[in-house]
């Protein structure tokens, strides 16, 4: 990818509702430069959407949990996850992958910490090939953030692993 190109989804990923216009005075170039590679990106599929991120605390979210399991049967993964968007609709993402000794992870958002609770009893319930679950609870509410993960914070290390 092109430094320019990189500069462009840095931009959007901080505010996708800008104007080529402002866009191009940002990174340097001209308004039809911004209009062709936006036009270029999205037919790639470097850029897949444009959304807006909400504060979900003030839509009664306060915890965001990440649950590291084992799984003992890869192979039926597929059927699983299918049996856990219905039974876990708190469930904003299921990865699999390695390390600390568990299979995957699932991203999720909780009302409070018996919500969260609730669906630990149900996630062993519905998906009985996880095993070794373990939580890692983060408050929203909190005040005072280290580093919180913003898009803009994400867009922002794009730039810095690329002059690495």
């Amino acid at each position: 990818m092109k430094d320019i190109e990189l500069k462009l989804v840095s931009e959007l990923m901080k505010n996708s509702r800008r104007s080529d216009r402002d866009l191009a005075k940002t990174i340097g170039v001209s308004q039809p430069t911004v209009s062709r590679l936006l036009k270029k990106l999205e037919k790639d599929g470097t850029v897949k959407e444009y959304t807006t991120i909400p504060d979900f605390r003030k839509l009664g979210v306060s915890l965001l949990a990440l649950t590291f399991i084992r799984i003992h049967e890869i192979e039926k993964t597929t059927r699983v996850i299918e049996n856990m968007k219905e039974s876990l609709p708190e469930a904003v993402m299921f990865e699999r992958g390695l390390g600390l000794g568990y299979d995957g992870v699932i991203v999720s958002f909780h009302e409070d910490y018996s919500s969260y609770v609730g669906f630990r009893k149900r996630m062993r319930e519905c998906c009985s090939e996880f095993s070794g679950a373990e939580g890692f609870l983060i408050s929203l509410d909190a005040k005072d953030h280290f580093y919180p993960v913003t898009f803009a914070t994400l867009a922002q290390q794009l730039l810095v692993l690329r002059k690495r």
